[in-house]
């Protein structure tokens, strides 16, 4: 191994999938995808790809400008952010591209990231694979950000403050007044602000979804991520866009020359239909993820003096603080290999302090969900009944 790579975690995504395979029939509360398909408007579009033979060969590097237009739509409409000489859309190859075009774009090595932890695993592999280093901020005991402690991390070396929301891995939604104080933060000390926004649909109980880069002035600083994997079924398809300064955009675009050319021209058509689906698309399959979340949710009730349940209105996860002594992982491959049901450890996420528990149930029906929550919660019971507990909050 390469000592570039040394220092980077590995995903935990595999390793989990391994435990899995090798215990059959484990539901798996592990991997942040949904169980549905892309809209029919996205599979209409393939043989409008297929029928040029142009569209086989390479296209522009921030992507087709039919897409371009319908995204800035979209921004403009859902997300209240306009595209202006200041600022401009790259697509890319998922939003985890976008953040690693990000990172390469605005940093050298040696220079700090700011992640609000719990964080997302793939940021800090990203970080450490640039050669940078991620400074740890926590969040408060609702995992809600803490803008003063932000502040308070920033060096010289700082080049970037990360923020989540709707989150993953806590599923929390940001309100509006703390993404406003830590953007203000990011424009006054000169840093860019880096939202990730890839679950910004899934918010429930009439939560709204709030993006950074809708408020006023912040163009030259805010760098915004959106990912089309979560909302339109299209994991695999890998494509993302980002909203960037205008003045990254040489950079940016050196950056995606080098590792993709450009993005998948046969995905970009399927998103540009997925964009044209009709509302109920999103709606019913929205609202079925939140007839799941609520069955979760009172499954996860019957924890209550085993756990700590934080709530949480958006994206399609609980993160739970086990009160146990046990590390997260054993306890992870216990659940797999003793009650057949899977979710990832809060390690992961740079929960290193106490046993923490990421629950997925975005790629769950009805049924499933019911079954997997009765092994997750008799897995929890039996095994704390047996462990020396732990209660610190």
């Amino acid at each position: 191994m390469t000592n570039r790579m040394i220092s980077v975690q590995s995903p935990i995504i595999p390793v989990v999938g391994e435990l899995i395979h090798n215990s059959p029939g484990t539901i798996s509360l592990g991997q942040g995808v949904v169980s549905y398909s892309p809209p029919p408007e996205a599979i209409e579009m393939l043989p409008k790809f297929l029928a040029d033979p142009a569209n086989n060969l390479y296209k522009a590097v921030e992507g087709i400008p039919p897409l371009l237009n319908t995204l800035t739509e979209k921004l403009s409409t859902f997300n209240k952010i306009e595209i202006t000489a200041d600022n401009c859309i790259v697509v890319t190859a998922g939003s985890n591209m976008a953040f690693m075009n990000a990172i390469l774009a605005i940093t050298s090595p040696g220079d700090e990231i700011i992640l609000n932890t719990p964080y997302y695993f793939n940021h800090e592999m990203a970080i450490a694979m640039a050669g940078c280093r991620a400074v740890l901020v926590e969040t408060d005991e609702n995992y809600q950000l803490r803008p003063e402690a932000i502040a308070q991390a920033i060096t010289p070396k700082t080049r970037a403050v990360v923020t989540i929301s709707p989150n993953n891995p806590t599923g929390v939604v940001y309100p509006q007044d703390l993404l406003n104080k830590v953007n203000q933060i990011c424009g006054d000390r000169g840093i860019y602000h880096i939202s990730d926004e890839a679950y910004e649909y899934f918010t429930y109980d009439g939560v709204k979804h709030v993006s950074p880069a809708s408020f006023p002035g912040n163009s030259e600083y805010t760098i915004s991520l959106f990912s089309l994997s979560k909302a339109y079924g299209f994991a695999s398809w890998r494509i993302g866009y980002m909203v960037i300064p205008k003045h990254l955009l040489v950079s940016i675009r050196k950056v995606q020359d080098t590792i993709l050319i450009c993005p998948p021209v046969v995905s970009q058509y399927a998103a540009l239909g997925a964009l044209q689906a009709k509302p109920e698309y999103l709606r019913a399959n929205i609202g079925a993820i939140a007839q799941v979340r609520q069955i979760v949710l009172d499954y996860l009730n019957q924890l209550q003096g085993l756990c700590t349940i934080t709530p949480a209105d958006g994206a399609f996860y609980f993160f739970l603080k086990v009160y146990t002594q046990m590390n997260a992982f054993e306890l992870v491959k216990l659940l797999i290999q003793e009650y057949k049901v899977a979710v990832i450890p809060g390690t992961t996420f740079g929960m290193e302090q106490g046993c923490y528990l990421r629950v997925a149930y975005g790629a769950l029906q009805k049924d499933t969900v019911k079954e997997g929550m009765e092994r997750l919660v008799k897995g929890i019971n039996q095994t704390l009944k047996t462990l020396p507990a732990s209660k610190e909050a």
